[in-house]
């Protein structure tokens, strides 16, 4: 479709208007690339998408997963093999975190029939491995202590010196506070040092930092701290380089499911274009109108989305109607339902909703033409009849059957004689060609070829009379009339001359007089419409009332049922209970056959209902709602580290990715994170936590299978992890036996001092055994 009308008509203000619904960077820039369609199949797809979310918010008020980021860039450098600095990544993370929510949303969705969307969010995968691994990063950009190991030992010496440091400065500020300027610890070049009086320079041994600019005061590092501020230095450096390895391993990570990642933010994107969409039309009370075949549109109370408080008009071009002539004096609203029909088209080919009632009807053309406005050539030198008329050969040639045709004051600029007969010959030329037009113009001499050419329709805009001004009301089927005469008896001009000013003119009196009397039919016609149309608005506000009262009444209907069977559940295990005794007694009295009183319980348990909660919506929901899954987000519940589960096991444990490193935990050793909208009113939790009474989960080491060194390392790297996060006790796996492994792994727990005992136990009989150790 050729780009000139998209501007004619302001098509970019129009996708502006939808731009407020976006949530995400992804959905924005397919509303800016958006362009109409000419495939009806795309079209209809478009329609049936906002059609599923308009279900969707019946059911889900606040559907929606939040702002995310553009990551399109960020995953193209991957491929070139880049790595990622922390922004990029956090923004990946909340296109994964997205990605699972709305996974989990669409396997909870109930009550919600998808007709084409359905397809898109199966499309949608998860990575709980790489979800996980990337909570080494917060949300305010800060890399976790748990990221890896190394990182946890690097930021304990730091923790270490700083404390050591302030320990020392702290003394020197109590017992040489005379000699200082300030009696405070200040920072120059990442150093800790104190500002000395200028005076008093020899009296602390140290080196000189800076000087303040008046002299007075010098900033001297005490010689007792300088080694262990060089030890800072050093470890910061360290802790940098930590830090650059960790995000060349998450990006690492990242770097094989760049596609997948990709597909997956342009589908978020698309549901959230598809999400704006409908909000527009519920916010504007617009609408999705039918396509049809055979170029008939029917647009019932459209309206210009440009304009404020616009008219809403009706505007019928059958099948077999090839022109609409509006006609009429200026200033009455012609050019207005013009560009109203062109933006209409336009939206619906785009696949965007409408703004007219429920019903409405388009085409679709594969070009839409127009030559709107007053323009001028000045680099041409040409005149504005001479540009338009320079516009219209061009949409003349271009112009076919499948295309919609809208001239704006055709034959408008040169004498009107010539005009006029301009404009019906270039009509004539269209109607002849079958190609859907519409026109508006000022010239009388069109009414009459309106109304005598087959085909080719009149119409006018409605001016009021009383008041001297338009309504704005467009009147199809009736020409437009001239007022000159009636408006100029009105505001006073002298009977004789405007008498002597019809004569001249040779006005049809009669004409007039029938115009007027379709006019008002066509009035009484739409005013009642219009109450039908309030009657159908009322008949759909009832329709929506029933079916939400119904939805609430079959969730309450599960309750009253659930609650109806427990009760007679207990009715009848009390009643089992007095059965029990009765036939003990009556086994006892009366010598009753074993078998008998087998058979006599059995007839009364039959009286117990059969209670099938399989059904059960509202139980279905809690239970789905209290269930941990793959792919949800948690926090080890005594120490505060956040992760991601990534498999479960036979046995009901977990396996989960925090950070770098996979845990394995017991259900009643973690915590479900909740969703970023349940957790806005919280206060942002610690980083790190102390250890509780509770129970700490069990972290394990699984030794089997790796050769010695390996195992050295990874046992001193777990045993550290252990006692910085105050874990009380701990499991080595290894193979049963005195093997190499359980060897090392005993000489390397005698020599370090924070183990309090340990001691071996042989798991199973499949080659198994465990060292548990006890920390101080």
């Amino acid at each position: 479709m050729n780009t000139k009308i998209l501007k004619a008509l302001e098509f970019d203000k129009v996708k502006m208007q939808f731009a407020h619904f976006l949530q995400s960077e992804q959905g924005k820039m397919e509303l800016n690339d958006l362009l109409p369609m000419t495939n009806q199949e795309k079209i209809e797809r478009s329609f049936a998408e906002i059609a599923d979310v308009a279900q969707i918010f019946q059911e889900y008020a606040s559907f929606g997963f939040g702002h995310s980021q553009d990551i399109s860039e960020s995953l193209r450098r991957l491929e070139l093999g880049a790595d990622l600095n922390i922004q990029e990544l956090l923004a990946v993370k909340r296109i994964l975190q997205m990605s699972a929510e709305l996974k989990d949303f669409y396997d909870n969705l109930e009550n919600v029939d998808l007709q084409t969307l359905d397809y898109l969010f199966e499309k949608v995968e998860t990575f709980p491995d790489l979800q996980g691994s990337l909570q080494a990063i917060n949300d305010g950009g800060f890399i976790e202590d748990f990221a890896s190991p190394e990182l946890i030992k690097i930021r304990h010496h730091i923790h270490q010196n700083e404390q050591q440091i302030r320990q020392i400065l702290q003394e020197m500020l109590k017992k040489q506070g005379d000699l200082l300027a300030e009696n405070l610890i200040a920072s120059r070049s990442g150093r800790s040092v104190l500002p000395v009086k200028n005076t008093y320079r020899h009296r602390i041994a140290g080196v000189v930092h800076d000087i303040s600019a008046s002299g007075n005061t010098v900033y001297i590092e005490p010689r007792a701290v300088v080694n262990l501020n060089e030890e800072m230095t050093q470890a910061r450096a360290d802790e940098r380089h930590e830090m650059t390895r960790i995000l060349h391993d998450l990006s690492d990570r990242l770097r094989s499911q760049t596609k997948i990642i990709g597909n997956n933010a342009w589908l978020l994107g698309h549901i959230d274009f598809v999400r704006g969409k409908y909000l527009y039309m519920r916010e504007n009370q617009a609408s999705l109108p039918s396509l049809t075949t055979d170029q008939t549109i029917r647009l019932l109370s459209v309206r210009h989305p440009l304009l404020s408080n616009p008219i809403a008009n009706d505007l019928h071009f059958e099948h077999d109607t090839t022109a609409i002539l509006i006609t009429g004096p200026n200033t009455g609203g012609k050019t207005i339902m013009l560009k109203t029909l062109g933006i209409t088209q336009l939206m619906a080919q785009s696949g965007l909703p409408i703004l007219a009632d429920e019903g409405s009807k388009v085409a679709v053309f594969k070009d839409i033409f127009a030559d709107i406005g007053d323009e001028q050539s000045i680099e041409q030198s040409l005149s504005t009849f001479s540009s338009h008329m320079t516009h219209i050969v061009e949409i003349l040639q271009r112009a076919n059957k499948d295309s919609l045709v809208l001239f704006d004051e055709l034959g408008a600029g040169t004498d009107p004689q010539e005009g006029a007969a301009l404009a019906m010959s270039i009509l004539e030329h269209l109607r002849l060609s079958d190609i859907k037009t519409m026109i508006t113009t000022h010239y009388p001499e069109l009414k009459a070829y309106g109304i005598e050419t087959e085909f080719v329709e009149n119409a006018s805009m409605e001016f009021d009379m009383v008041t001297l001004s338009p309504t704005y009301h467009f009147m199809q089927g009736v020409p437009g009339r001239s007022n000159a005469f009636e408006i100029a008896r009105r505001l006073g001009l002298s009977e004789i001359i405007v008498a002597e000013a019809e004569n001249l003119t040779n006005t049809d009196s009669d004409v007039n007089k029938i115009i007027e009397r379709l006019e008002n039919q066509a009035i009484e016609s739409r005013r009642r419409l219009d109450n039908i149309r309030e009657v159908e608005q009322e008949n759909l506000k009832f329709n929506r009332a029933v079916k939400k009262l119904y939805n609430e009444f079959s969730h309450a209907q599960d309750k009253e049922l659930r609650k109806a069977q427990l009760k007679a559940q207990e009715i009848v295990d009390k009643a089992l209970a007095e059965s029990d005794f009765i036939l003990k007694n009556l086994q006892d009295k009366a010598q009753l056959k074993p078998h008998e009183v087998i058979e006599a319980k059995g007839k009364l348990k039959k009286l117990a209902p059969e209670i099938d909660l399989s059904k059960n919506k509202v139980l279905k929901k809690a239970k789905k709602k209290r269930a941990a899954k793959v792919g949800d987000d948690i926090i080890v519940s005594s120490y505060g580290q956040k992760g991601t589960l990534t498999k479960r096991f036979k046995d009901g444990r977990w396996e989960a990715q925090v950070g770098l490193i996979k845990m394995t935990l017991q259900e009643s050793e973690f915590d479900l994170v909740k969703s970023d909208k349940a957790q806005a009113s919280q206060k942002k939790q610690a980083h790190l936590v102390t250890r509780t009474s509770q129970k700490a989960p069990s972290a394990r080491l699984d030794l089997r299978g790796k050769r010695y060194e390996e195992a050295m390392q990874e046992l001193d790297e777990f045993i550290d992890q252990a006692l910085l996060n105050n874990m009380a006790q701990v499991d080595i796996i290894h193979g049963i036996g005195t093997g190499v492994i359980r060897d090392g792994v005993t000489k390397y727990l005698r020599r370090n001092k924070q183990v309090k005992e340990f001691g071996y136990a042989p798991q199973n009989a499949g080659g198994s055994g465990a060292t548990i150790v006890t920390f101080k």
